[in-house]
């Protein structure tokens, strides 16, 4: 896991969300509007985005928030958190990468002191469309835990999953990370050793 830094890394990371969205679209998967706009994120140098890479291929990436406000969240939105944003992967890769990156963003947050990881499933098209269920079932197979449904930080309908961070020592071997943590988001609890 790493920092997209530059110019053809984030163009990488937009190139990758577009097709991962037409990939989709193409199995009569309904996006919502506002997704139109997420490739053009990943080229701002303004958002912190972050790829998960295997032999400098990029296989998944996402943008890393720090300090989302998720007060639509309610209650469990007010505890302090990361929130992965737009989390996409390669089209036609297994469910280990999204394995991967639940992996390393509890391991993350646990690092740093930061006792639970947030994101938002899309819910725009029928829940009970069986590409919706078989995601969140993944998803909870893989310790993310449903925390209702509602707007989303784009205003979107979503469902809400929260990670509680756990420290994964084994994890350093498998994923390298080299994605840093503000000295002024730490307030002084930084155990990283890196």
């Amino acid at each position: 896991m790493r920092p997209l830094l530059t110019d053809a890394q984030r163009a990488e990371a937009g190139a990758l969300v577009e097709d991962r969205l037409s990939w989709l679209a193409a199995r009569g998967v309904p996006l919502p509007g506002s997704f139109e706009g997420v490739p053009a994120l990943f080229r701002e140098e303004r958002h912190q985005s972050v790829g998960l890479f295997e032999d400098d291929v990029l296989l998944g990436c996402l943008i890393l928030d720090r300090e989302a406000d998720l007060g639509h969240w309610g209650r469990h939105g007010a505890r302090r958190g990361l929130f992965l944003g737009h989390v996409h992967t390669l089209p036609e890769r297994p469910d280990n990468i999204v394995r991967l990156i639940t992996l390393w963003a509890s391991d993350y947050a646990a690092r740093h002191n930061v006792p639970y990881v947030r994101a938002e499933v899309p819910a725009g098209h029928d829940p009970r469309v069986a590409t919706t269920e078989s995601l969140l079932s993944n998803l909870q197979d893989m310790g993310w835990e449903h925390r209702g449904t509602g707007t989303g930080t784009n205003g979107e309908p979503v469902t809400r999953l929260e990670l509680r961070a756990d420290p994964h020592l084994r994890l350093t071997p498998l994923i390298l990370c080299t994605v840093p943590f503000p000295a002024q988001a730490l307030s002084g609890h930084d155990r990283s050793t890196s």
